[in-house]
């Protein structure tokens, strides 16, 4: 079985959770209200949560953001 990410979604996790931005913060740099920020990040620790429970395949695919990568120095 597999769960479907979607990029924001996944974009959402990388903000909050890694980066540690506060939700305000995040759903700035989204350019998206907090409460749509929230509903996002809740959908997908709750696909991420079932992925690792019932060990699943975790696939990230297609959304509403862009990814733009910096270079590392």
């Amino acid at each position: 079985e597999e769960v479907y990410l979607a990029i924001d979604e996944f974009e959402a996790v990388r903000l909050a959770c890694l980066e540690g931005l506060k939700q305000v913060d995040a759903a700035k740099r989204l350019r998206i209200s907090r409460p749509t920020f929230s509903r996002i990040l809740t959908s997908a620790q709750r696909k991420i949560a079932d992925g690792l429970v019932n060990i699943k395949a975790i696939h990230i695919e297609g959304g509403c953001c862009q990814i733009i990568t910096r270079s590392r120095k």
